[in-house]
């Protein structure tokens, strides 16, 4: 049974068609990454898994229980815990008090402290950076606050929006690296990304968004041999 399965999720922006009819699933354990060019859909997509948007139509069910209309806390609390495009990182607080933010559900201060150091294993670098004001951390620095922050939160599915925006090559192999980790580590993961070479490298399968619809779904090596992929994403 899929962890997660979105089913004809329509939305809108005022009469504007935001996404239209888009279903899709995400089996635990497994990276899902969302394609297209900016303004398919593909935030938009998230907000309405999260409740931060509300559906016209559709419903989304989590672990097989229907949480589509229910308030974001809510759908986080369930382990449904979402990594915002920009970061949204409190700048003039330290990196260790916008991690502790993410923990802000969980009660029990000792699994808090052990997440804590499982996300020092992870990113090295906060732990170093623990003290410092995250607004003056670099922009992959920032990135990792923010994935650091949601993983506070226990995830059973971290979605990512964008998180490649901004950073150079180097770090965008260096986020790779850490979503293929998290995963190895039992966090299933759904990843929407513009940088097409990056979500095809960590992924298992992939859905592509275009004006809002889902044209095209599949494994890795079905959508990296598609012609829609290659023309529209990997200059083919």
């Amino acid at each position: 049974m899929a962890l997660l399965e979105a089913n004809s999720l329509t939305a809108h922006y005022g009469k504007s068609l935001a996404i239209e009819d888009v279903s899709l699933q995400v089996s635990e354990g497994d990276v899902v990454s969302i394609i297209g060019a900016n303004g398919a859909g593909k935030s938009t997509l998230l907000r309405t898994l999260m409740g931060l948007k509300p559906l016209s139509s559709g419903e989304v069910v989590f672990d097989g229980e229907k949480i589509s209309g229910k308030q974001t806390n809510e759908i986080v609390k369930r382990g449904l815990i979402l990594v915002p495009e920009g970061r949204r990182l409190f700048p003039y607080l330290s990196v260790l008090s916008n991690l502790r933010l993410g923990a802000s559900l969980i009660s029990d201060k000792d699994e808090i402290e052990r997440t804590l150091e499982d996300v020092y294993r992870l990113f090295p670098r906060l732990e170093e950076r623990k003290n410092q004001k995250a607004g003056t951390l670099s922009g992959g620095e920032q990135q990792m606050v923010a994935i650091g922050r949601g993983l506070m939160g226990k995830p059973r599915l971290l979605c990512m929006d964008e998180p490649s925006l901004g950073l150079a090559p180097i770090v965008v192999e260096a986020v790779g690296r850490a979503i293929r980790e998290i995963n190895e580590k039992g966090v299933t993961v759904l990843l929407v990304e513009q940088n097409v070479h990056l979500a095809l490298e960590v992924a298992h399968s992939c859905y592509a968004l275009q004006v809002g619809k889902v044209v095209l779904s599949g494994d890795i090596a079905t959508m990296r041999s598609s012609d829609v992929v290659k023309k529209a994403y990997l200059g083919g």
